[in-house]
């Protein structure tokens, strides 16, 4: 069993009818890990003085980490994970003030590189 598995008890009731099955969680969230690699982005933007505030939205359909350069201002970026799309576009997506789509893709850490601003060393 792992961190991210919910542990389910199942009792039988007196009337021996099988129980329930466990109701869906209401919103959508990230995980540990999605968590820490947003955060592991987030605080190296933070020590290189570009971002300085973030938010979490939870809803229904989606989750949102935001961005902010001041808390007064529209975020920077969403990083936005909506199940409803994994087996189309991706589940996860990066999207700019205006509404453009930067990236969207299957795994997080492939669409968190489109706003990760590290050098790379480029191969021949």
């Amino acid at each position: 069993m792992s961190d991210a598995e919910p542990i389910v008890l199942r009792l039988r009731r007196e009337g021996g009818s099988p129980p329930s099955p466990p109701a869906q969680s209401p919103y959508v969230a990230f995980n540990r890990r999605e968590l820490n690699k947003i955060l592991d982005l987030y605080g190296r933007k933070v020590a290189a003085g570009e971002w300085h505030d973030y938010a979490m939205d939870f809803s229904s359909d989606k989750a949102v980490f935001s961005v902010y350069r001041r808390s007064s201002e529209y975020p920077l970026y969403r990083i936005e994970k909506s199940p409803k799309l994994a087996r189309k576009q991706g589940a996860y997506s990066v999207i700019t003030p205006t509404g453009l789509i930067l990236t969207r893709g299957h795994e997080l850490w492939r669409v968190l590189e489109a706003i990760d601003s590290r050098p790379r060393a480029i191969g021949h």
